[in-house]
């Protein structure tokens, strides 16, 4: 039980100032728990102190305050943003938070002889055109597919297009005009085929399928009925995607919320319009302190999303409910944007209909995500009833190690909660100094990394499970026979089946290692199944991930005192890698530049 906390609040308003500022509270631990901001400090902290407070969540808060402090700025914008800043630096228990910091894709154009059309996430510094931003990676790679099949543009990375000496599969399918090959495509034919791509992709439909009629026609006139041909295909391939098209309307550039609160949990739905289409939509469930009103919810939410810094701000934001302080708010977001930013209720027509379908969005996210707690809160039910847990088991942590003939290893480890997977707390390990294949030692290695002497005890957890049988488990019972926290947890090893079957796995228990009889229709051991599941697909990935970065590094850039102007003279005089790699010594050392010695430091290296 958290001590109760004193603070002495008049001793502190006594001498607050009544200028705009930031401020926070902290309590016995020295943790922020909540950030707020205000026009005037002083009058917005000393409501706090009131002999009656309404709100069960501010009397709460406040019994929680053990200390607090300010920040003053100079105006009222400010104050949003470095509210915003300390929130995503603290993520204080009594705010709303938003989990979703990722940037957003675009779809991005090229500025080569011959443009380049890709998928594109992270800062806008490569030259070029882009377009959205989407609502998922998936919403760029669908819309890309169809790209390929409306206009022959080239999608290979510029390393691949740059090689080729004859025409690929993509040019054959009819994929791509072929501009890496001399004498294909004409310029004035692939920039022709470029500028329909560009207004496609801004939502200029019509205007395309009218260039491709005027362009078809002439062909036809002059006779030149093989091109004639692919330019009806063209209309045709058009107006077949027009009918299937993504939702389309009259705004040119829109994001819409839906929003539903209930039962303590908040479900926002995003609809994103550019280019008079919508693009996509996106789920989101902040984490919502208790007692929180809906107003307060959507107006965290909406600062936190714009404000991250890696959003684009819509000129049009359609919200269901009015937000407190929703003037200042357009204010700053158009400061950010550098246009006017206004906030409309969905009140006319288009934005009425984008806005109920937001909102009936929202309620079957809700519904869904409700429904897989009930299962998820069941199956720890289940889980408890058959350790005979006289706790309720509050976080769980699964370890499995991933590797290809020994190398390139990684350890994954995974959290869940009571509401499952906790994505935030996962960690992967890169195994290095123990023999290749040695999964005990990279098992003992991950668990000293993982659980070190002085850990914070409330990210112990209850169980810990081990993806393995009873040599995997020997390691983490080794662990932790001299732990010296407060808190250990109890151990399981999960060892797969002879036949490797979901349903056949052995539940080993540490000590005395007596196996946990389990049905294969039993809850529990679906969530079980589920964790070491999530373990290993957090291992594999990861591990590929190592792998595919080993294949990209030369084996000359670890040779110490050899940089990037050598090893390209190397390449280069040895005709690639390979070359380097089959050279002698002597040869090694008749390259310029590289004298006896280095050749002797290059050949021990790549030969070692």
């Amino acid at each position: 039980m958290e001590q109760q906390a004193s603070f002495d609040h008049k001793a502190f308003l006594k001498n607050l100032t009544t200028q705009p500022g930031v401020y926070r509270m902290y309590n016995v631990k020295d943790e922020v728990i909540y950030v707020g901001k205000a026009k005037n400090l002083k009058k917005r902290v000393s409501s706090y102190f009131k002999a009656t407070l309404d709100s069960i969540k501010t009397r709460s808060l406040v019994k929680q305050i053990h200390q607090m402090d300010v920040t003053v700025v100079n105006s009222e914008t400010e104050a949003f943003i470095l509210e915003n800043n300390f929130i995503k630096k603290y993520k204080p228990r009594y705010n709303v938070l938003l989990r979703d910091d990722k940037s957003y894709p675009f779809i991005f154009l090229s500025d080569h002889r011959h443009p380049r059309l890709t998928i594109h996430r992270g800062a806008k510094k490569a030259k070029g055109e882009y377009f959205g931003p989407y609502p998922s990676a998936w919403a760029v790679r669908e819309s890309l597919r169809t790209m390929q099949k409306l206009f022959p543009v080239r999608q290979c990375e510029d390393s691949y297009y740059r090689a080729r000496s004859r025409p690929c599969l993509q040019y054959q399918l009819q994929r791509c005009a072929g501009p890496c090959v001399e004498g294909l495509v004409s310029d004035s034919e692939y920039n022709d085929q470029i500028k329909l791509a560009k207004l496609f992709l801004k939502g200029k439909n019509q205007q395309v399928i009218q260039s491709l009629v005027e362009k078809m026609e002439r062909a036809s006139s002059e006779l030149r009925f093989e091109a004639a041909g692919r330019y009806r295909d063209q209309i045709s391939a058009l107006n077949k995607v027009q009918e299937q098209q993504w939702v389309s309307g009259n705004q040119q550039e829109m994001d819409v919320f839906g929003f539903v609160y209930r039962n303590g949990i908040a479900s926002i739905q995003g609809l994103f319009i550019r280019d008079n289409k919508l693009l996509g939509s996106k789920s989101f469930f902040p984490k919502v302190p208790p007692q929180s009103s809906s107003e307060e919810v959507l107006q965290s939410f909406i600062l936190q999303f714009y404000l991250a810094g890696n959003k684009t701000i819509p000129k049009q934001i359609v919200l269901p409910m009015e937000m407190e302080e929703q003037d200042s708010i357009a204010q700053l977001l158009s400061a950010e944007a550098g246009y006017k930013i206004q906030f409309f209720k969905g009140a006319r027509e288009e934005k009425k209909r984008y806005l109920s379908l937001a909102n009936t969005n929202a309620e079957n996210a809700l519904d869904a995500r409700q429904n897989q707690q009930k299962s998820v809160f069941a199956r720890y039910l289940e889980l408890e009833k058959v350790l005979e847990s006289e706790q309720p088991i509050q976080r769980m942590e699964c370890f499995d190690i991933s590797h290809t003939s020994g190398q390139q290893t990684v350890a994954s480890c995974v959290v869940f909660n009571r509401e499952g997977p906790f994505k935030a707390d996962y960690r992967r390990y890169n195994i290095e100094g123990i023999t290749p294949g040695d999964d005990y030692a990279a098992m003992a290695q991950a668990l000293g990394r993982r659980y070190k002497s002085g850990a914070d005890q409330e990210k112990i957890p209850d169980i810990l499970f081990i993806d393995g049988g009873k040599g995997q488990l020997a390691q983490a019972e080794a662990h932790f026979e001299n732990w010296k926290g407060d808190k250990k947890p109890m151990l399981i090893g999960v060892a797969k089946g002879t036949s490797r079957k979901p349903g056949l796995e052995t539940l080993i228990l540490a000590g005395n290692h007596d196996t946990i009889p389990m049905s294969g229709d039993s809850p529990a051991l679906h969530l079980i199944q589920h964790i070491r599941d999530e373990a290993h697909r957090f291992a594999i990935t990861g591990h590929r991930q190592r792998r595919q970065k080993a294949k990209r590094t030369s084996v000359l850039e670890s040779v110490p005192g050899v940089g990037a102007k050598r090893r390209q003279t190397l390449l280069k005089y040895m005709g690639g890698i390979q070359g380097v790699l089959q050279a002698s010594r002597d040869e090694i050392a008749k390259v310029p530049g590289i004298s006896e010695d280095m050749a002797d430091t290059i050949y021990e290296h790549i030969h070692a």
